[in-house]
């Protein structure tokens, strides 16, 4: 059937520039004789790759000289339980719950100190981000932690939490590269790449240096040091080589398009799209309050179970697929990260008008 229009919340739709190269370069890269997929960790050539990733990415995110790029593993979710075990001195951190993976970051917290919770959206299914501009941060928290963009539901921090002088956290995995970041404003800001980067296995941490130490909670395991990996420049064992490699392509593609200035502009005007037609449409509607909508995750519904099942499986014939909302929402879903062209989105649209007309 060709390409679908994939709107995958991760792992997602990748770049067709990048696809492309990799392809080519599979069986033989540079000269090598060989696979990136195959190649030593330490040969020159896997050098270059990891060492140039990271100085285009530091470039796209200008990241200040006192942070230090990690290439990991284990996704977010492991980085839910490093944090803590590098960060809680005081035993001490304050959580900011907006959605699922704040929530289970926030429990896993709970088994290295006292994590409070200090604001929630729970009560309305997470469908806004709390005011956070007076919250009351713990006097000796170690950090404040967040998750900025909530991928199943929607909802974006537009301005981020006055943590009172404490180091923030962020949690970026659904809105990684997709508008210009002011690195400075956090302690760590990390995610994984399967959404809007690279593909599934690489999660990509920017630490600030002074939160690099040797003193960590007791028992925690080395791999999960973050001075063991700092120290190796993530190569303290073999890394996701091939991701990682696709990664940095990434990053090229996206200085191609302009950096993040441009790739910001490129998202508002998708959104834009999408949201504009949910706001008129009398079928399909938003389920986010509007000065909190997501970029990059559109959640809607129809209000009919059997009607939201007949537009996702009519959708998935026609080519746009995984919309399919998740359990929690119910619904649809489009993620439209950066690999997601403008046209994706206008087709989408021009389905669902086509699909209200039938149905209405």
């Amino acid at each position: 059937m060709g390409r679908v229009y994939n709107f995958s919340a991760g792992p997602a739709v990748l770049p067709e520039e990048v696809l492309r190269e990799a392809a080519e370069e599979m069986m033989d890269y540079k000269g090598s004789g060989m696979s990136v997929m195959e190649m030593s960790h330490r040969s020159k050539w896997f050098d270059d790759i990891i060492k140039e990733a990271e100085k285009d990415l530091r470039d796209l995110m200008k990241i200040p000289d006192n942070y230090k790029v990690l290439f990991l593993q284990g996704g977010a979710s492991q980085q839910f339980a490093a944090i803590p075990m590098n960060l809680m001195k005081n035993g001490v951190a304050d959580y900011i719950v907006t959605g699922q993976w704040a929530k289970k970051a926030y429990q896993e917290a709970q088994k290295y100190g006292k994590a409070n919770k200090i604001a929630s959206s729970e009560d309305r299914t997470f469908a806004y981000i709390p005011d956070c501009s007076d919250l009351p941060i713990s006097e000796d928290a170690d950090y404040v932690y967040i998750c900025e963009n909530n991928t199943i539901y929607g909802t974006k921090f537009k301005e981020l939490p006055n943590t009172k002088g404490k180091t923030l956290v962020a949690d970026v995995s659904s809105c990684f590269l997709s508008e210009p970041v002011d690195v400075e404003k956090y302690g760590i800001i990390y995610g994984g790449v399967q959404k809007n980067v690279g593909p599934a296995g690489v999660v990509i941490s920017i630490i600030r240096e002074d939160l690099i130490t040797d003193d960590v909670l007791e028992g925690t395991p080395t791999m999960l040091k973050f001075k063991t990996q700092a120290d190796k420049d993530s190569l303290y064992n073999t890394p996701p080589c091939y991701g990682i490699y696709i990664c940095g392509k990434v990053f090229k593609w996206l200085k191609k398009q302009g950096g993040l200035e441009a790739i910001k502009e490129r998202n508002e005007k998708k959104a834009a799209l999408l949201y504009d037609f949910l706001d008129q449409s009398k079928m399909f509607k938003g389920t986010v309050d509007k000065k909190d909508r997501s970029l990059m995750n559109v959640p809607f519904v129809t209000g009919d179970k059997d009607l939201d099942a007949r537009f996702v499986k009519e959708a998935e014939a026609a080519g746009f697929v995984n919309l399919k909302g998740h359990r929690s929402v119910g619904g649809m879903r489009a993620s439209i990260y950066n690999a997601m062209p403008i046209e994706g989105v206008e087709k989408l649209v021009a389905f669902m008008k086509d699909f209200e007309e039938k149905n209405s």
